[in-house]
């Protein structure tokens, strides 16, 4: 009797192609359901409808197709054994060899805007699931395809094994389904999280990733790595059209992200040209500029010997002049949402520049993950927007509109700084920053010698409040003119204090930006 092979995909990509093979090479017999079975009609295929098959009618609006036993029994059925053989023979149900299914696009429909519950609901597979689990549980005697990109992987092994499966595809596809319905499951919970669910934080959370590529190594050579996307549709860094250069590295990945938030900050026409230099996820250069070539040349310049083999971040598109100042150092990655044509080919030159375009800069999790012994940590991202407006300004000096401006500008950049983190800017442009330092003094003692001289009529930023006055009084020794920092250290007055002594403008954000 010829082999039978169910059918049942929403994904029809290669699917025709497929089951011509099946059935004029290897002579399957084929069983499909809904818009599967019209397609392979349409197509001039043998097959038999699952309402045909089952003599029992879709219903419910198409619901109900699947599942019924002789669907179910033709997959579970075990060959090996008699009693299992038997009950197939009494039930008049044929064997299935081979299960080629995929799933509802459901997060294709909740990434819609207009997207609303009933329709997310109804997007809802149950069917499918279940033949991937039933087809995935009985690896041993059948094959499962969650994934087109399986086709040829299949009918290959065919070819190699004399019309039979080896043991190993046959396990390696069973993963595949179960972690298919694994992702297929966790989209579903999460949404339904944001439908449902009041608490800050879900009382559940779940994160499920689809290997994009091994890399070569993690952060260290003797550390195995790979790079995982979350979701079917690619999304950031998975979606980036990546023009030149080498393989990405671990670190590369993980330098790149802290670039993609830190020029995020500084996204939109009402922004300036932005460029931002990072070296170990912190920034070492970061500027606006009235051309994007000047705000690279500022940023470059506030710290050139850490730019070199650093990560760049641009806001605009890349032009041929800006293209000409990149070239002239060695740089790991570039990272834009665009490069013109002319740019480009000068980008080529530098073979091993990796050149990454992600056209929306501003996407990314809305979560932040951390893996601890026994479980991970969540919180939402720090994507507070905020204003000056929103500030307390609590020394007896007034800022003026340029300071507030340059203080909004140091503020931001001290946002993506490991703390603790010191960051001094003059003309939009950094002079010198204190990061991940075990103590404020130390960070502010970085950045004030790193700007020098520069330093004088500066603003300068600190990511968490000032416990003493000491940085104040450095500060101001070193030229620094206006301070901005969280407030909320009990010793508040006393860094206000030495602000009014010293002449400084001093402003509260009321809100804390720890990086660690």
């Amino acid at each position: 009797m010829a082999r039978l092979a169910l059918l049942s995909v929403s994904d029809k990509t290669g699917l025709v192609e497929f089951a011509r093979s099946l059935v004029e090479e290897f002579e399957f017999d084929l069983i499909s359901s809904g818009g599967t079975a019209k397609a392979l009609q349409d197509a001039g295929l043998p097959v038999t409808k699952v309402s045909d098959y089952t003599g029992f009618p879709e219903i419910l609006g198409g619901r109900v197709k699947t599942l019924h036993p002789r669907i179910h029994g033709g997959i579970l059925a075990r060959r090996d054994l008699p009693e299992d053989a038997a009950q197939l023979e009494a039930n008049q149900i044929r064997a299935i060899d081979l299960v080629v299914v995929n799933l509802y696009p459901f997060e294709a429909t909740i990434a819609k805007s207009d997207v609303t519950l009933d329709e997310a609901i109804e997007n809802i597979d149950i069917g499918g699931p279940a033949m991937l689990r039933a087809a995935a549980k009985n690896y041993k005697y059948l094959t499962v395809l969650c994934d087109p990109d399986r086709y040829s992987n299949y009918l290959e092994e065919l070819r190699q094994h004399g019309g039979e499966v080896s043991l190993e595809f046959s396990q390696d596809c069973a993963k595949a389904g179960f972690w298919h319905t694994a992702a297929y499951d966790r989209a579903i919970a999460t949404y339904l999280n944001s439908q449902w669910e009041t608490e800050a934080m879900p009382s559940q959370f779940g994160l499920v990733g689809s290997q994009i590529q091994p890399l070569r190594y993690g952060e260290n050579p003797h550390q195995t790595a790979a790079w995982y996307r979350v979701g079917k549709i690619p999304t950031g860094w998975a979606a980036a059209e990546k023009l030149q250069g080498k393989e990405l590295s671990y670190n590369n990945l993980v330098d790149l992200e802290a670039a993609r938030r830190i020029i995020a900050e500084f996204l939109g026409e009402e922004h300036p040209p932005a460029v931002a230099i990072l070296k170990h996820t912190n920034p070492c250069g970061v500027a606006l500029g009235d051309t994007l070539a000047q705000a690279y040349d500022r940023a470059f310049a506030a710290d050139s010997v850490s730019a070199f083999g650093g990560i760049v971040a641009l806001n605009r598109a890349i032009d041929a002049a800006t293209a000409t100042a990149l070239s002239k150092t060695f740089l790991e990655c570039i990272i834009a949402p665009d490069c013109e044509a002319e740019a480009r080919d000068i980008l080529a030159k530098k073979s091993n520049l990796r050149v990454l375009l992600l056209s929306d800069l501003e996407i990314g999790m809305k979560e932040t993950i951390k893996a601890i012994s026994g479980g991970f940590l969540v919180q939402a991202a720090d994507d507070l927007v905020e204003e000056p407006s929103q500030w307390e300004v609590v020394t007896e000096k007034q800022p003026t509109p340029q300071q507030l401006e340059e203080l909004l500008f140091a503020w931001k950049v001290s946002k993506h700084v490991k703390s603790n983190a010191i960051v001094v800017t003059k003309d939009r442009t950094t002079l010198g920053i204190g990061a991940g330092q075990m103590n404020r003094v130390g960070a502010a003692k970085i950045a004030l010698e790193q700007a020098g001289e520069s330093a004088k009529g500066a603003t300068l930023a600190s990511d968490g409040f000032f416990p003493f006055d000491d940085s104040v009084k450095s500060a101001a020794a070193a030229g620094i003119e206006a301070i901005v920092q969280p407030g909320g250290s009990i010793r508040d007055k006393d860094s206000i204090t030495a602000a009014n002594e010293l002449g400084l403008v001093m402003v509260l954000t009321g809100v804390r930006h720890f990086l660690h």
